[in-house]
Parts: C-alpha cells; sequence; structure tokens
C-alpha cells in the first residue's frame, strides 16, 4: 500500500516535469517565429524613427524662421514645426508597431494553443504519456537472483553506442573530396537525425508496450525524440544557409563558365 502511494506522487512528479518539458518542445517553433516577428517590427519601428528624424530635420530648420514669428502672431502651426512633424510621424509608427506585435503575440497564442490540442488528441499532453499504459502487478514480483546471460555477453544485437562511436570516428576521419560533397552530407543532415529521432521513438514505444520499465524511462526517451526532432528542423534550414552562404561558388560548379576546365583558371 504504501509502496503504491510512493510510486502513485513519483509518478505524478516526474508526468509533471515531463508535461512541461513537451510543452517547451511543442511551443519551440511558434515561439521562435514570434520572436523573429517582434525583431522584426522592433526594427521597422527603429527605422521610422530614422526617417521622421530625417523628415523633421529640414523642417525643423524652418521652424526656426517661423517660431518666433508663431510666438509674436499668436499662431500655434508656426512653432516647433519639426518637433511636431516628428512627433507625429513617431507616434504614427509606434501605433503601427503596437498593432503588429500584438498580431504576432495572437498568433503566437493561436499556435500554442493548437500545439495543445494536436498534443491532447494524440496522448502527448503529459498527463496521459506515452508510457501511461504500462501494466504492473498486482502483487510485488521478486527479481531473480538466477543469471541468464553471462558477462559481456550482447544478446540482442542492438548496441546503439558502437554505432554511434562508428559515425563519430567517421566524421573525425572524413575528407571529401570538395565542398559540394559537404553540401550532399548536410542535406542529408534531416533524414539522419530523423533516423535517429525514430530510433528514440520506438525505443518509446517498445518501453511502453514491451520492455519491464518504469514510466520515467519510457517518458525520457520520448523527450528525447521530442528533442531531436526539434534538432531535425534545425538541420533543415542548414541546406538553404549553405546554399547562399555559398551562393557564387555553388554557380560556378553548377553551370561553370566554358566548362570546369575554363572555371579552373579562378582557383587561388
Amino acid at each position: 500500500m504504501a509502496i503504491g502511494k510512493h510510486r502513485a506522487r513519483r509518478d505524478a512528479k516526474a508526468a509533471g516535469t515531463v508535461a512541461t518539458q513537451r510543452a517547451q518542445v511543442r511551443k519551440a517553433p511558434a515561439r521562435a517565429a514570434a520572436r523573429r516577428a517582434l525583431l522584426r517590427s522592433a526594427a521597422r519601428f527603429q527605422g521610422r524613427r530614422l526617417l521622421a528624424a530625417l523628415l523633421a530635420l529640414p523642417v525643423g530648420l524652418l521652424g526656426c524662421l517661423t517660431t518666433p514669428i508663431g510666438r509674436k502672431l499668436g499662431i500655434p502651426w508656426l512653432m516647433n514645426p519639426g518637433r511636431r512633424l516628428y512627433q507625429s510621424l513617431v507616434r504614427a509608427a509606434a501605433e503601427q508597431r503596437a498593432e503588429r506585435d500584438e498580431s504576432a503575440r495572437q498568433e503566437l497564442r493561436e499556435q500554442e494553443a493548437a500545439a495543445d490540442a494536436e498534443a491532447a488528441e494524440d496522448g502527448t499532453d503529459g498527463t496521459d504519456g506515452i508510457a501511461d499504459g504500462i501494466e504492473r502487478p498486482a502483487a510485488t514480483v521478486p527479481t531473480s537472483t538466477t543469471p541468464e546471460v553471462s558477462e559481456g555477453e550482447n544478446v540482442s544485437g542492438f548496441r546503439f553506442e558502437e554505432a554511434a562511436s562508428e559515425m563519430e570516428q567517421a566524421a573525425t576521419q572524413y575528407d571529401p573530396e570538395d565542398a559540394m560533397e559537404i553540401l550532399a552530407m548536410v542535406e542529408g543532415l534531416p533524414a539522419a537525425l530523423t533516423s535517429v529521432a525514430n530510433v528514440m521513438k520506438i525505443l518509446a514505444e517498445r518501453s511502453d508496450s514491451e520492455f519491464p520499465l518504469e514510466k520515467e524511462v519510457a517518458d525520457g526517451f520520448n523527450d528525447i525524440f521530442g528533442a531531436l526532432v526539434s534538432a531535425v528542423a534545425v538541420a533543415e534550414d542548414m541546406g538553404p544557409l549553405f546554399r547562399q552562404a555559398h551562393e557564387q561558388d555553388i554557380a560556378r560548379h553548377e553551370d561553370p563558365r566554358n566548362g570546369h576546365d575554363a572555371e579552373k583558371g579562378w582557383n587561388v
């Protein structure tokens, strides 16, 4: 009885932590897009302020002549025309920025709500995690003291660390023939990381349905899967970034002037 209560409290605490981490992973793309929109809005506002200052400068110089006349004759619109023009333009720019910012925040709220709703439909909202289907025996099952596998023996045939070590060694010894080979490797990163992410997804699902593991372990695999999915999104931007940064180099390679041999004359 006490063990069950302790286990329930522990599972509830772990579920809360996992739910928070999952929510952050789900909402990270939307929040990043909102941050970019707010930064663009702020930059646009500062540009409008600079433009307002440039436009108000000649009017302000003219105001040096009209302001004394306006004060003497009691005509307000002749006084400080440059300052009033600047304030009017900046006020309009600030109002437009506030509208853009509120629109970006509203879109963020909608995307976060959609992500939460989709997670709830998929059963991954943190309260009904991927490992909630783990079945426990009614009574405590004693562990066996008879060793079934000899030390160092690998009966499953799956050693993730060996495959990862081989990849690390291959990256250390990687010697591409040219930069286009690197481009091909970069553009293949999303598929490669997707495969690695799927490994964690499979382990999470099997921890739920097959392996005799606790809830925290299955949820941990699922969290790693979510983090790797986010890494896939970053990797998808690498290919366009590579092509943009080396646009001229790639153009010379893909469309050489008078053939590759002629283009080699520009080598330095």
